[in-house]
């Protein structure tokens, strides 16, 4: 008897339109205290996802009518803020990782 795969959540990027398994994404929440970042993907609330690429979340950052259309809601400068610095947080991760 063969064991039964379990089935792997695919998720797409709002910024790139690429799709991957949901753990390799980072999932954007919103709340009622604002726009956060879910580092575990289960926070209530709705989500969009974003790659952990640079690219991805400069985009996102730049141009908010992506993260606005992804979550409905229109997103403050605290909230774009708080964006920008895990942005930060990831190139350094990058740079670290890479050296």
């Amino acid at each position: 008897m063969t064991k039964k795969q379990r089935r792997i959540p695919i998720r797409t990027c709002i910024a790139c339109r690429d799709t991957s398994d949901k753990r390799s994404l980072t999932r954007l929440v919103r709340t009622p205290d604002g726009i956060l970042v879910d580092p575990t993907g289960k926070r209530n609330g709705r989500g969009a996802y974003l790659c952990d690429q640079a690219a991805c979340w400069e985009k996102a950052t730049s141009k908010t009518q992506i993260v606005a259309n992804a979550l409905k809601t229109t997103p403050t400068a605290d909230d774009i803020s708080r964006l920008r610095q895990h942005l930060t947080d990831v190139i350094a991760q990058d740079n670290a990782e890479g050296q």
